[in-house]
């Protein structure tokens, strides 16, 4: 069961866990409008290199870039000793509002739920990720994505 909250779609079961999901349109009015707002990309390098990234440029921020995993993964330490690493320089505080982003929205809903769990307050999964989920026709990018919703990207 969900329900929306302040234009967060957010899931009855996992309320405690993290902030909840939002829709990049929203994510993105949150970057827009709150200087504190982060965007954290959690897909891999691959993915960074050949497919894209968000763009922030335009609203005068940069996106964070923390691979939630990579090959091989046992070269990584914890995803959450990374993110901290990450965010530390840029001065983001433990109530700063992050987004998370991955291709679809698993690993970002993971990260927001290990980020939470590591004492950041405000986190949120960015619902249909950077691509999206499989239409009918077996392609991404066609609805409700980052991509989709023509929010700015770039290719690397």
């Amino acid at each position: 069961m969900c329900f929306p909250r302040k234009g967060v779609l957010v899931s009855a079961a996992a309320e405690s866990d993290y902030g909840g999901d939002v829709a990049a349109a929203v994510a993105w009015q949150a970057l827009v409008d709150d200087p504190r707002a982060v965007l954290v990309d959690v897909r891999t390098t691959a993915e960074w290199t050949f497919v894209g990234v968000p763009d922030l440029a335009g609203i005068g921020k940069d996106t964070q870039f923390v691979a939630w995993s990579e090959f091989p993964a046992a070269e990584l330490e914890p995803f959450a000793a990374r993110l901290r690493r990450a965010l530390e320089p840029a001065g983001v505080a433990a109530d700063a509002p992050i987004y998370f982003i991955c291709r679809s929205g698993q690993r970002s809903r993971n990260a927001a739920i290990a980020a939470t769990a590591d004492g950041f307050r405000a986190c949120f999964n960015v619902l249909e990720g950077f691509e999206g989920h499989l239409d009918e026709g077996g392609h991404r990018g066609t609805a409700g994505s980052w991509k989709a919703e023509g929010l700015p990207w770039r290719q690397t």
